[in-house]
């Protein structure tokens, strides 16, 4: 994991080549020479944060409104047949 490090002023000048750095691993932005802040990639802070990906029941829990509610689709009834390749 490499570490790259930009000036306040470059980063300013070329966010992008910044975001590139980043892949690769943390960048430090400095102020007057000094680390002032990290960019990170949302993976790298998640795991460093300890927080996992929601799953799509916690997503669904988490909407308002929603206790309660009975669920209940109906069964689709589809005739299959053979592919005629021909």
């Amino acid at each position: 994991m490499a570490v790259h490090t930009f000036s306040s002023r470059d980063f300013t000048r070329d966010v992008s080549a910044a975001k590139r750095a980043a892949a690769d691993g943390p960048v430090f932005i400095t102020d007057r020479g000094r680390p002032a802040f990290a960019l990170l990639k949302i993976e790298d802070y998640h795991r460093m944060a300890g927080h996992q990906a929601a799953s799509l029941l916690d997503v669904m829990d988490g909407i308002p409104g929603g206790e309660g509610m009975d669920f209940d689709p109906p069964r689709l009834q589809l005739a299959l047949r053979a592919a005629d390749l021909t």
